[in-house]
């Protein structure tokens, strides 16, 4: 149970708060200025405090939340305020408090502040435990997720990294099994030795064993040399056999027998290789239907699928859109000399609508084009293309996804509402919140809360209306 504490000037403004948190919280109340010299509590991981008490002895609400800070280290500071001192609260925001309420403070904004609370908690802690527990630092942008599917993933890397076991890696064609690999091999003990990728299915049959295992010179027409296969240059470290659905049935016996005996023969040699390497390879195919059809051995897949890892498709994932598309935005920022600084709402919206057949990497190269075509700060619509939007700039629909439970299903429909609702309603009343907030029947304060929510600017409305 969460922890809060109430401090006010007026224990009745006390007791309209614990009224409206109701009786699931822990909450606790106090009056006045907070006493210097009480030990620490950190326990208390949401603190309520007007602004007469926060400001109590200091002159300055920086003051007064140094102050909350050193004796409730761990709390997110809400300041309560009255109309005529709501400019001491937004000094407070500015300051570092977490957020603040206007009397009367009614129970849907209080839930709301509450609710965010929790959230930047469980992110902050996620974070700071991968942060500080496992994850190097180049990876902690990849794995900064808020999908439960991809956090399932990375808890299986977790685990398997640190040995030598072979992992299989499914998922759709653009969902990131190489970089998926990539993250295993960094945080495994091998991560100092080489990694090593292979496509199979873009080398032609007749060179996969030269490429795998090497050839001598004179093996076949064309081996003016000897050649060393890409399982002796990643011995010690890590190979990646990407498509592995795709090989021949003799390479098949050839990655078994390597798989079983830890040594290779080059292609015309006679001589046994020792090799010391990890396998991980990948597949977008059903590899059991392969086996079924008699196009890849039982025996080698039962070998790969030690400890499977299925990366899910982008539209199982549409909670990451948002932060993979400031990633990717970032990224080419670097790379092409631009300065894009955030998508607008609306395409946002088709974003988290669409079904990506191409995943992470159709979203990836969308991303790209868009940046290339923006000549302002934020992706427009016209700069992405044509099958995201209708000629309308309408929403491509998309069928009800039965593969999430119900209530994260709803909870994300009702999220892209709202969104879609502010959007078209800001943009009618030209990024004016006070129109915006009579037309939707609300106070300016609730719909400034919305708008926060969603990451909605109402100056991305008002530039585009000028």
């Amino acid at each position: 149970m969460r922890k809060m504490l109430v401090i006010t000037r007026d224990g009745s403004r006390s007791e309209e708060i614990g009224g409206l948190l109701g009786k699931d919280k822990r909450l606790g109340t106090g009056t006045g200025a907070v006493a210097a010299n009480e030990a620490p509590d950190r326990e208390v991981d949401t603190l309520f405090v007007d602004v007469e008490s926060l400001l109590g002895r200091h002159t300055s609400v920086a003051k007064g939340l140094e102050g909350l800070w050193a004796q409730y280290p761990s709390a997110a500071i809400v300041v309560l305020a009255d109309e005529a001192t709501t400019h001491h609260a937004v000094d407070a925001v500015k300051a570092g408090a977490f957020d603040y309420l206007t009397h009367p403070i009614e129970k849907e904004e209080l839930d709301l502040i509450v609710d965010k609370v929790r959230e930047t908690d469980v992110l902050k802690s996620e974070l700071d435990y991968l942060r500080g527990q496992f994850w190097n630092e180049d990876s902690l942008e990849y794995v900064d997720t808020r999908s439960k599917a991809m956090r399932d993933v990375f808890v299986k890397i977790r685990q398997v990294a640190g040995t030598r076991t072979t992992v299989l890696l499914t998922g759709e064609t653009g969902t990131g099994k190489s970089l998926i690999a990539k993250l295993i091999h960094a945080h495994s003990n091998r991560k100092s030795q080489p990694f090593i990728s292979v496509h199979c299915g873009a080398i032609p049959d007749t060179l996969v064993e030269s490429e795998l295992f090497g050839h001598e010179k004179g093996a076949f027409t064309g081996a003016v040399r000897r050649k060393l296969g890409k399982f002796e240059l990643a011995h010690g470290g890590t190979i990646f056999l990407d498509e592995i659905g795709t090989v021949s049935q003799s390479v098949q016996v050839k990655l078994l027998n390597v798989i079983q005996e830890r040594f290779i023969q080059r292609v015309g040699g006679e001589s046994d290789i020792p090799v010391d390497v990890r396998i991980i390879a990948a597949t977008n195919e059903d590899m059991l239907e392969l086996c079924e059809r008699g196009k890849f051995r039982r025996d080698l897949f039962y070998r790969l699928n030690v400890f499977p890892i299925r990366i899910p498709p982008l539209r199982e994932r549409i909670e990451d859109i948002p932060r993979l598309s400031e990633v990717f935005i970032q990224q080419f920022n670097g790379l092409l000399n631009t300065e894009v600084k955030g998508i607008h709402p609306q395409v946002l919206d088709r974003l988290l609508e669409y079904e990506w057949p191409g995943n992470v990497r159709e979203l990836e190269n969308v991303i790209e084009r868009a940046c290339i075509l923006e000549t302002g700060e934020v992706l427009m619509p016209e700069s992405f293309p044509p099958d995201l939007l209708d000629n309308q700039g309408e929403v491509v629909t998309s069928p009800v996804r039965t593969s999430l439970p119900l209530k994260e299903a709803r909870r994300i429909t009702v999220d892209k509402f709202e969104r879609q609702y502010l959007s078209s309603l800001l943009e009618q009343c030209g990024g004016v919140i006070k129109d915006a907030a009579r037309r939707a029947g609300v106070t300016t304060r609730q719909l400034s809360k919305l708008l926060g929510r969603h990451g909605l600017d109402k100056m991305d409305f008002r530039k585009k209306n000028l």
